[in-house]
């Protein structure tokens, strides 16, 4: 959070830190620490302890585009980096590379546990007021929250989890825990969320806190991937059964979750959901509403004036607390950033026509380097023209041959600059103008550019951003609740008009009867949206796992795998080129990590991982 956190819960949390954070810390004696004389006298008190929480929460989700990195629409680079590193962010065996977010998740559960514990035997028992008690549950409920969606990610990736409901004051208290079922930690998540739903109040304190619409999102967002689990099986996850009626149940209590958030609370798409103004070909000096929700100025808030229901805030120059999204986003030509994203080529045929509302022929991927006519040939991959008339998404989201972005030097603006696939350096002429060329630092392969988290005003460098992190957004409640009432009744119009309300930010027509003449097509058309809407937030992978379609997207087991290329037709990157089995089911659950069974001979192995 973008607050003054006293010292004194930091030293505090240092040294309580579960298992899965360094012994050293542990085994060392705090030099300060609090105590009822000086802390835990007041709402003041507690809410620095919250902060304390969110400061703990914020590096477990805050980079999360690193798992579209497992998906099939982007290329991450350099995996390792801090706060948290995902070693691997390649579409396939990656499940061994989480073993610090497994860590850190726990270091976030144990704060939140810190806040519980001590407001509810030191705070509660003395509120003399209602009103009182009531901001002090609203603490409690924020502190519950973040532990529930902790979980959520932790049984997400794990399956089975160790819960662990009170502070940890040294190693052995965690080190003799046996995993629990993931049943019973989904049940312990649902009564934090609905605590929280009940408590918190229907607009979040200030930026980045979680209001009621947050609570109950995250609740129906739980219930949805327990009925897909349900639905679609597990069987990586030992011991987990399939059930329809446990499905039904799920999808059902998760619908009612996200029409609550819909209809209860007067919350809009960002600009209404309007779609703006496209601009022209080739400039960037107009850019549709989308782009502005994913950077700072105009300003990403939270608390119903934007979509975001619930934020990660970052704090800007000079707090410790900045982001980094432009320096991943993008390259040197913009604040001599680093590239370390790359959408791959096979996004751009995802962005649908503007006049049918319906997919275009894929486009002819040409090299221009012999073939002379590519970039005039209609329907080229090099040819501008064929990026006309399409999803305003795709202008906000990316660039392609011929587009421009704002240079940034450290943090002044430079001037635009033309982005052109394999031409690095020098200048670039566009109907008679010439700008600098694009430099990406010699990352990308694929032939796209992003624009998505790029800002285009100076004034920061690339590591002294402001951005709040859209951990929910309104327009995934809406797609979320289209998937759970389809999975129940089939199509329904009113999440047949809440998909048209996510195409309408992209100037999209309504979709066509085809597309919601059953199930399995509108459930088509609800992965399209959410392929565009949320490309680089972390969601695909998650989808592609609780769907149970790594293997339609990337090919069976033995089969020849999937070929990444880049707009001239260049093969890149292959994954799952005659894998077996086993590589796949190391894909849809994580590996325990070895150093924390080490520590711990209770904590038994994911089978594939055995």
């Amino acid at each position: 959070m973008n607050k003054k956190i006293l010292y004194i819960i930091f030293v505090f949390l240092s040294v309580v830190i579960m298992t899965g954070c360094r012994k050293d810390l542990l085994n060392q004696n705090a030099t300060v620490s609090p105590n009822s004389n000086t802390f835990w006298l007041t709402e003041a008190d507690a809410t620095s302890a919250l902060m304390g929480n969110y400061n703990e929460f914020r590096p477990c989700f805050d980079r999360d585009y690193h798992f579209d990195g497992h998906g099939d629409f982007l290329k991450m680079y350099n995996t390792g980096v801090a706060p948290i590193s995902i070693t691997v962010n390649s579409p396939s065996a990656y499940g061994g590379g989480a073993a610090a977010l497994y860590r850190e998740l726990y270091g976030s559960i144990n704060t939140s546990n810190y806040v519980i514990e001590n407001i509810r035997s030191k705070l509660l028992p003395n509120a003399k007021t209602t009103v009182s008690r009531q901001n002090l549950e609203a603490v409690i409920g924020e502190a519950r929250l973040l532990r529930g969606i902790a979980y959520f990610r932790l049984i997400s990736l794990w399956g089975d989890v160790p819960y662990i409901y009170k502070i940890v004051n040294a190693p052995i208290e965690v080190d003799t825990i046996s995993r629990s079922s993931i049943t019973k930690v989904k049940d312990s998540i649902y009564a934090d969320f609905t605590y929280a739903a009940e408590k918190l109040p229907n607009r979040g304190a200030a930026v980045g806190r979680a209001g009621k619409p947050a609570a109950l999102a995250f609740r129906g967002k739980l219930q949805l991937f327990w009925g897909s689990w349900k639905k679609n099986g597990w069987p990586e996850l030992e011991g987990f059964q399939q059930s329809a009626v446990e499905a039904k149940t799920a999808f059902e209590g998760a619908a009612a979750d996200f029409n609550r958030v819909i209809t209860e609370f007067g919350l809009n798409l960002f600009r209404g959901g309007a779609p703006g103004e496209w601009g022209e070909m080739g400039k960037a000096d107009v850019l549709p509403n989308y782009y502005y929700l994913f950077i700072p100025n105009p300003g990403n808030v939270n608390n119903g004036e934007t979509e975001v229901l619930m934020s990660i805030t970052h704090g800007g120059n000079a707090t410790g607390q900045s982001e980094e999204y432009m320096r991943v986003w993008t390259g040197v030509s913009v604040g001599l950033s680093q590239n370390q994203a790359i959408p791959r080529y096979e996004l751009a045929d995802r962005y649908q026509s503007t006049i049918t509302g319906d997919f275009l022929p894929k486009m002819i991927q040409m090299n221009p380097s012999t073939n002379s006519a590519a970039r005039t040939t209609p329907n080229s991959s090099v040819n501008p023209e064929s990026y006309r008339n399409r999803d305003y998404r795709m202008k906000a989201s990316l660039l392609w041959d011929y587009e421009k972005i704002m240079g940034i030097g450290t943090t002044e603006t430079t001037g635009f600059v033309a982005f052109l696939y394999k031409t690095w350096s020098g200048n670039i002429t566009i109907d008679g103008v010439t700008y600098p060329a694009f430099n990406d630092n010699t990352t990308n392969l694929s032939g796209l550019q992003s624009r998505k988290f790029v800002r285009n005003y100076g004034g920061a460098n690339r590591s002294s951003g402001d951005y709040n992190w859209p951990l929910m957004r309104l327009a995934d409640v809406f797609l979320m609740y289209a998937e759970a009432t389809n999975e129940v009744n089939g199509p329904q119009a009113d999440a047949i008009a809440l998909v048209n309300r996510v195409r309408a930010r992209g100037k999209l027509p309504a979709l066509a009867a085809s597309k919601t003449a059953s199930p399995s097509a509108f459930f088509d058309a609800i992965e399209q949206e959410r392929i565009v809407e949320l490309f680089g937030e972390g969601q695909r992978a998650f989808d592609l796992r609780r769907w149970r379609k790594i293997e339609s997207v990337f090919g069976p087991a033995y089969g020849a795998g999937k070929w990444f290329q880049d707009s001239w037709g260049n093969n890149w990157e292959r994954f799952f080129f005659n894998a077996d089995e086993l590589v796949y089911q190391r894909c849809y659950i994580y590996q325990i990590p070895e150093a924390e069974r080490v520590r711990n001979n209770k904590l038994t192995q994911n089978k594939p991982w055995r």
